[in-house]
């Protein structure tokens, strides 16, 4: 039966990884193999500051091949199908030299060793020592380079307790900058609580992430933004952006498109999680405080039961 569910489509898949993180070895190991298939398309952003390759991976999973086209230098994040990755790097013709990992779970940090021994000499950046091949454990604020970029790790702990966004900018650019979130933002969603609190999440989205500047392009780690937008409807169903991104995001995900990047600015007008401090939001939960709304949006969510439409 998981082989038959997760051979289905990405964006009414949206649960296939989460089961595969706690499954055996083997079964993670046949269900990539059937997912490496899957008919979801690569994207490339490409900007005068940076070049960003969206490679899709399992089912619903994004890997991202961040470029600094000055040096040809190149940084993967969370590579857990690294033979997608090396073809990547040769296509682009850059030098890989970095791995940014979001967090341990095995569909986000499980090709590091592979990636590594594949391209040996890869820096491993990630918060804990449960992250495969890490070399390089981030603190609150670190920062480095990839060729003329930089990059700043947000320690953002809730989803899991290591885990970290990378936030990339470039000196002197009037280009959008990212920030690679992993599990922590989604378009139009968050990551469940496994090893936090509401505050923390809290903290994670409208104090640290949310704070980044609005044109900051968002790159999450997994296409779930259909259902995520269903569930925006239900707890705002007079929010008119968000009717008009689920048609849009319905039309990409039919056509095997990704719907990602998003903006930070976008997210606070139809993210609930971003948009605890709004009375509509608050209503809906039947609370007034921005925490107690965060983490009573939460549980419904963690019960909410997608329409079929």
């Amino acid at each position: 039966m998981i082989f038959k569910s997760l051979a289905r489509g990405a964006c009414t898949l949206l649960g296939a990884t989460t089961a595969l993180k706690f499954a055996p070895v083997e079964v993670k190991a046949q269900a990539a193999a059937l997912l490496h298939t899957a008919a979801r398309k690569s994207s490339l952003v490409e900007q005068a500051n940076m070049r960003i390759e969206l490679l899709p991976a399992l089912s619903d999973n994004y890997m991202y091949l961040l470029i600094d086209p000055d040096s040809r230098e190149a940084a993967v994040v969370d590579p857990v199908e690294p033979l997608k990755v090396v073809d990547a790097v040769r296509k682009h013709g850059v030098k890989l030299t970095t791995v940014l990992t979001t967090h341990h779970h095995w569909d986000h940090a499980g090709g590091n060793n592979k990636m590594v021994k594949l391209m040996p000499g890869l820096k491993v950046y990630g918060g804990d020592d449960r992250v495969d091949a890490i070399t390089k454990k981030v603190s609150s604020s670190h920062t480095f380079k990839i060729g003329s970029l930089d990059v700043k790790c947000l320690l953002t702990p809730c989803h899991t307790t290591d885990h970290v966004c990378y936030y990339v900018t470039k000196q002197d650019s009037m280009e959008p900058p990212a920030v690679f979130t992993g599990d922590t933002l989604f378009v139009a969603g968050c990551g469940k609580f496994f090893e936090g609190t509401a505050e923390q999440m809290y903290k994670a989205l409208i104090d640290i992430v949310g704070r980044l500047p609005p044109e900051t392009r968002v790159y999450c780690g997994h296409e779930y933004t259909v259902n995520n937008l269903k569930f925006a409807r239900h707890v705002e169903p007079d929010n008119e952006v968000i009717q008009k991104k689920l048609a849009w995001a319905k039309e990409k995900c039919s056509n095997n498109e990704p719907t990602i990047p998003s903006t930070l600015a976008d997210e606070f007008m139809f993210n609930p999680f971003m948009r605890v401090k709004e009375k509509s939001v608050q209503d809906h939960v039947k609370q007034t405080d921005p925490t107690e709304t965060m983490r009573s949006l939460r549980k419904e969510k963690d019960g909410f039961k997608v329409p079929k439409e």
